[in-house]
């Protein structure tokens, strides 16, 4: 099983673990793992109890080593056209996920496992985390996002630059381009991860599954399409009985019981 879920209980109902789990690789996106990764993300997109997903390595020292260039040297080149839109299909749905989705780098996260993480709404890095987009160095380039998504990430001519020179990023530097959103001591990126879902956790599941939405779908629109996009996402959370649920805490100095509703 190379992939594993994880549905935490207790205080922390609601945030799940997406743990990758190919020791023998290193975390290499090979067809069997890509194939369990989309079932994953396929059982997570329609359950309403998922409220945050925390994608992480089980592997000790390493998120994500890439592609597996091995199984990739036995294809043809249909085969690895197949493959490689598999990639880009798999990462677009845990973009494309409703709920927020963080990213917890440990170790190297390199080609195709940077472009797993950069599909998640936020990144946590632990400070021996090493960062690159590598494909110009085998001669082919990012196909799984990496182009689009880092470029829209950190500006184009600094995405540029790395892709070009398919530079290796520790995770200091990482966080100063903006590559990453928290750095923290090697080791700690999961535990930090876990902290951030839980300042999630409590709000409104609605709203943050319409909040990831507006910006998403919004940033790629002119100002006033955009606009009028976030109105139509606002218009989703008026009838909810969660919004009537956070006026009445408010009124009442409590903390509010959301229910998704």
């Amino acid at each position: 099983m190379e992939i594993r879920l994880e549905r935490l209980t207790g205080e922390d109902l609601g945030i799940v673990l997406l743990g990758l789990d190919r020791p023998e690789a290193k975390n290499a996106l090979g067809r069997r793992l890509m194939d369990a990764f989309r079932q994953a993300l396929a059982e997570l997109r329609f359950d309403p109890s998922v409220r945050v997903v925390i994608v992480h390595s089980l592997v000790a020292g390493v998120f994500c080593a890439g592609a597996d260039l091995k199984e990739r040297a036995a294809m043809s080149q249909p085969e690895v056209a197949a493959f490689v839109h598999g990639l880009r299909s798999g990462f677009t749905e845990l973009e494309d996920l409703p709920m927020p989705v963080i990213a917890a780098l440990e170790g190297a996260a390199f080609g195709g496992g940077l472009e797993l993480a950069l599909a998640a709404d936020l990144r946590v890095a632990g400070a021996e985390a090493k960062l690159g987009l590598v494909e110009t160095s085998l001669a082919i380039i990012p196909g799984a996002g990496g182009t689009q998504r880092l470029p829209r990430l950190i500006g184009a001519s600094r995405a540029k630059e790395l892709i070009f020179t398919a530079r290796r990023l520790g995770a200091e530097e990482a966080g100063r381009i903006g590559l990453v959103d928290r750095v923290v001591p090697a080791g700690n990126a999961l535990e930090a991860a876990l902290g951030l879902a839980r300042e999630i956790l409590p709000n409104g599941p609605v709203a943050l599954r319409m909040a990831k939405l507006a910006v998403n779908r919004g940033g790629a629109l002119d100002r006033d399409s955009g606009l009028a996009f976030e109105q139509a996402c606002y218009a989703q959370v008026i009838p909810t009985k969660d919004r009537l649920e956070g006026l009445a805490a408010f009124r009442e100095k409590r903390k509010p019981r959301y229910t998704g509703e």
